[in-house]
């Protein structure tokens, strides 16, 4: 009596030989072999022949194109562990071509093995034909080995070419970021090699965004990213797959140093994106789009907004200069302390009060007279036309400079707008001589998406010839209506109006034994004489040690605390 192969079942009731139920799973790593469909279907071929040599049949197959086998997190992998192993699998055996198809970690192949084994499934290898004895165990396990340390040695290889290649400028990625195309380069050989260059429309589209974050719609103050998310999508703004814009994805695009020029290659590990050291990373030079500082106020801005940095008293609080004023030894926030009495109220370094005076000597102020030194110093001197056009001397050299960056703008966006034009019209003259069918499905889609990409970039192209209309340059009349604006804000109204006015254009008030040191940036007071004052709303930094650098791009008012009379009484 012949015995049965040692894939078999057994015979059946009837003493007839069994068939299998085979399924077959096929995965390919990369894109580009997915695309190419050169391996799919050559796995497939030699699947079904291996199965038919068998006497096997194939009851369904699994294909997961383009994805790693370091690890399981493939859907169609999940989708065959799920049916095999939940009870009346509706096959016998699983065929790959190599083990290494099926997973490129010892560990993970070892775990769905046995798995797979007591729901009484097995795995196949057409090309590593192995038992279920010892050695063809300990075999496999050599092979998984040997299969994961190649995956790791062609993951090294592959990443010191992307990188040299990111090193010399190029791209690497598969996806430009929103704002950006990909063009081709150069040619070497066969490669093409690519770069970042960017899309006219879309870069328009990113500049809005930030204008949103930092001067507003034109009708409200500075958006937040919730505020500006709603704002796009109402106004018909989509991503580049016609989708709407979410709160995360716009937030990640804001916070992105790519839009100012910084993009850095290698920069996380894919697994738990944790940022690599810097000596990994490649740092890709990329055209900008947003200024620097414009990009930097925004970061502020999105921080300064976050509950973790900026405490719900700071905005909610009676007290006008909470979170702004620090003490001058120790840097800590100034905070309300009252007499016994409760009569007199008191600015107080609060790490002298927490921690002692061996942590700061500690100082303090009565409220009412450091508020109404604030108050009138900023009216007196900052809040003045003089001061502001002298602090904002350098600002019509940058407008000019603006100015020529427009017109590069522009040229880009009419081009679009003519390239879009030719193309429809193209398009509509193959239609009227009859080469092509309306009624087409496919053509009404493209005529649809040319239509949109025109209009789109029409849109752009009014946002930017805006940009140069006169009301959006800082002039004589814009700065007057600030001082003015800002001196009546400052010193009347209720606390948290005022302070968020103070807030809005003062990012330190520093507090020593005889003077204090009113800091602030001038971005920020070039934004607000742009918007025509400051919205009372947030605040646009709450990092004390924003000025790490020792930059000149601030302002700074010093008064002295000996010009009133002094304090009559101390703090308890």
């Amino acid at each position: 009596m012949k015995s049965p192969a040692k894939h078999d079942k057994p015979d059946n009731a009837n003493g007839e030989q069994a068939t299998l139920r085979a399924a077959l799973y096929l995965r390919v790593s990369t894109g580009r072999q997915a695309e190419s469909d050169l391996s799919i279907p050559d796995q497939r071929r030699q699947a079904m022949n291996f199965c038919a040599a068998r006497g096997w049949q194939v009851v369904i197959e699994f294909v997961d194109a383009g994805l790693s086998g370091t690890d399981d997190k493939r859907p169609e992998l999940q989708r065959l562990l799920d049916m095999a192993t939940s009870g009346g699998a509706p096959f016998d055996v699983v065929i790959v071509h190599s083990f290494s198809r099926f997973a490129r970690d010892h560990f993970a192949l070892e775990y769905h093995v046995r798995r797979l084994r007591k729901a009484g499934v097995r795995l196949v290898s057409i090309t590593q034909d192995l038992g279920d004895d010892p050695m063809s165990v300990m075999v496999r396990q050599v092979f998984a080995l040997f299969d994961e340390y190649q995956s790791k040695e062609n993951a090294k290889h592959v990443l010191r070419a992307m990188q040299e290649n990111a090193r010399q400028g190029f791209w690497n990625g598969a996806a430009a970021p929103y704002g950006y195309a990909i063009i081709a380069a150069e040619q070497r050989g066969s490669k093409t090699k690519k770069r970042l260059a960017i899309d006219p429309v879309e870069a328009e589209i990113v500049r809005l965004m930030f204008r949103l974050l930092a001067e507003g719609d034109g009708i409200n103050g500075p958006l937040g990213v919730k505020a500006a998310t709603s704002w796009l999508n109402e106004r018909g703004h989509r991503t580049r797959r016609g989708a709407r814009w979410g709160i995360g994805q716009l937030h990640k695009l804001l916070t992105s140093p790519t839009y100012k020029g910084e993009y850095r290659f290698n920069r996380k590990v894919w697994k738990t994106k944790e940022d690599k050291p810097e000596t990994e990373q490649v740092a890709v030079p990329v055209d900008p789009i947003i200024e620097p500082a414009l990009f930097d106020a925004v970061q502020a801005r999105l921080k300064a907004r976050n509950p973790k940095t900026t405490p719900p008293r700071v905005v909610t609080g009676p007290i006008l200069l909470t979170g702004i004023a620090t003490c001058a030894s120790c840097g800590g926030g100034m905070t309300l302390r009252t007499g016994k009495s409760g009569r007199y109220r008191y600015y107080t370094c609060g790490t002298c009060a927490q921690q002692g005076k061996t942590a700061c000597k500690g100082r303090a102020i009565p409220m009412d007279k450091l508020d109404t030194l604030v108050t009138e110093r900023l009216g007196e001197t900052l809040f003045t036309p003089e001061r502001v056009r002298t602090i904002l001397g350098g600002l019509l050299e940058r407008q000019a400079s603006r100015s020529e960056d427009h017109t590069h703008r522009m040229t880009a966006l009419q081009n679009k707008v003519a390239d879009t034009e030719s193309r429809l019209s193209r398009l509509y003259q193959a239609i009227e001589n009859g080469i092509a069918d309306f009624s087409d499905p496919t053509l009404k889609d493209r005529l649809a998406t040319l239509k949109a990409d025109r209009d789109q970039a029409k849109a752009s192209l009014d946002r930017a010839f805006a940009e140069l209309r006169p009301e959006t340059r800082i002039t004589e009349e814009k700065i007057t209506a600030f001082a003015s604006l800002m001196r009546e804000n400052v010193t009347n109204g209720p606390i948290p109006f005022r302070r968020a006015y103070l807030r809005a254009v003062i990012d330190q008030i520093e507090v020593d034994d005889t003077e204090i040191r009113i800091r602030g940036r001038k971005s920020i007071l070039e934004r607000l004489v742009m918007g025509g004052g400051a919205a009372p709303e947030g605040v646009p930094s709450f990092v004390r040690k924003w000025r790490t650098g020792g930059d000149s791009n601030f302002y700074a008012e010093t008064t002295s605390l000996l010009a009133n009379a002094p304090r009559t009484q101390k703090p308890p």
